[in-house]
């Protein structure tokens, strides 16, 4: 990356100091329209800052303590392979929006662009765009263009050959998962399908560095415009032929953090396992679906079965699946379960399963990994975690 130093009266300056034409392009102003479904409200999109601190740096993700010009002082992600990577006392344009909005990003603001270091470099060779034309646009290899060193192992694949794929509807499902694997057979392959759903990048999760440095992800493959992974894909589809291509025992299917709802029948990102449970049937796999059941989630519609699974499973897959329910030592909870089972119509459209999960738990609690969800521990939602610990299992015993 090349190093360059900012003159006293560039458009970049100027804005810092409010001057300028440029000055406007970084905050919203109070009498602009944020919303478009009601009034007008200050709402804050891009404001300018300057790092005090790198508090993580890796070549993929950068955390870093910032302060803006309106003296907040707050945490902050950069990707690396988007802006290139910021130092302390560098100058940069922060993207608020989601803090502004009380979003569940984790509190982080978003670094746009470095303003001290404006120009970054390519670190990738490959021709095809992720993040298409958006300003953050970003070339990588993928495993299906010409010169790509796994293209012909794709083009030979055609079939998964009964592969087992665990879907997952949820990013926290995928260390259950991953672990349930892992209990029935240690030296297994487990590759991680992040699809674009969700988080685009893969570096936003701290869960995966986790599952990777205790060995049970061994490969992740990021498809569609989500990007970062081990190996870059086009879609979901040659994602997974990907994955049989370089002898997978095990994939996981999971989109990235930051599953998104709306209290609608339809309206959340999670739709896509159904097509995707369809995706892995045509393909010739085995699809096994962990189904996001909860008794702690303080929103009704997603007590018990919650209504993204029941959806998923009764109107938007044309294919069958194998759903796998954990075996619950609360028998009121099971009873529940049973009960939404018969009215949902999911038995008669899939084959329904009932495994234990409990060794999945107790591998990732000896190794020290954390299991939390939209804030809750295992301890106050057993039942959401067991889910995935249970189709894994059951998926390498069967």
């Amino acid at each position: 990356m090349k190093v360059t130093l900012m003159p006293q009266k560039s458009p970049f300056r100027l804005a810092l100091k409010g001057e300028g034409k440029s000055a406007l392009n970084f905050k919203c102003r109070k009498e602009e329209k944020c919303s478009k479904f009601g009034g007008r409200k200050e709402m804050r999109r891009f404001v300018a800052g300057f790092v005090k601190k790198v508090l993580k740096d890796t070549p993929q993700v950068q955390e870093i303590e910032v302060a803006t010009e309106e003296g907040e002082v707050a945490k902050a992600i950069c990707y690396p392979d988007l802006t290139g990577s910021v130092r302390e006392g560098d100058t940069v344009v922060l993207n608020v929006v989601a803090v502004e909005l009380g979003l569940g990003t984790g509190g982080y603001h978003f670094v746009v662009a470095n303003l001290t270091r404006p120009e970054c470099e390519a670190t990738q060779t490959g021709h095809i765009m992720k993040l298409r034309y958006t300003p953050l646009q970003l070339n990588v290899s993928v495993a299906e263009e010409e010169g790509s060193p796994l293209r012909n192992l794709i083009m030979q694949t055609s079939n998964l050959g009964k592969l087992p794929v665990i879907l997952c509807p949820l990013h926290s499902f995928i260390a259950p998962a991953s672990a349930g694997v892992k209990v029935v057979k240690p030296k297994a392959k487990v590759v991680y399908v992040m699809t674009d759903s969700a988080a685009l990048p893969l570096a936003f999760s701290k869960l995966v560095p986790m599952l990777k440095s205790a060995e049970l992800i061994d490969v992740t493959i990021t498809c569609g415009q989500a990007f970062g992974g081990d190996i870059e894909c086009v879609n979901a589809y040659t994602a997974l032929l990907c994955a049989k291509a370089i002898e997978a025992d095990a994939v996981i299917v999971a989109s990235g953090p930051g599953h998104l709802g709306t209290a609608s029948p339809l309206g959340f990102s999670g739709v896509e396992m159904g097509w995707l449970i369809d995706a892995v049937n045509d393909l010739g796999g085995r699809a096994i679906f962990a189904p996001r059941i909860s008794f702690a989630d303080p929103r009704m519609r997603h007590r018990g079965i919650s209504h993204h699974t029941i959806t998923v499973l009764t109107r938007l897959c044309h294919t069958k699946a194998t759903v796998v329910f954990p075996f619950l030592s609360d028998e009121k909870c099971a009873m529940i379960l049973s009960e939404q089972l018969k009215h949902s119509m999911i038995a008669e459209k899939h084959d329904v399963v009932w495994w234990d999960g409990r060794k999945a738990i107790e591998l990732l609690r000896e190794l020290g990994i954390p299991l939390e969800s939209m804030g809750r521990k295992y301890e106050d939602d057993p039942a959401l975690f067991l889910a995935p610990a249970a189709a894994a299992i059951w998926a390498m015993t069967h």
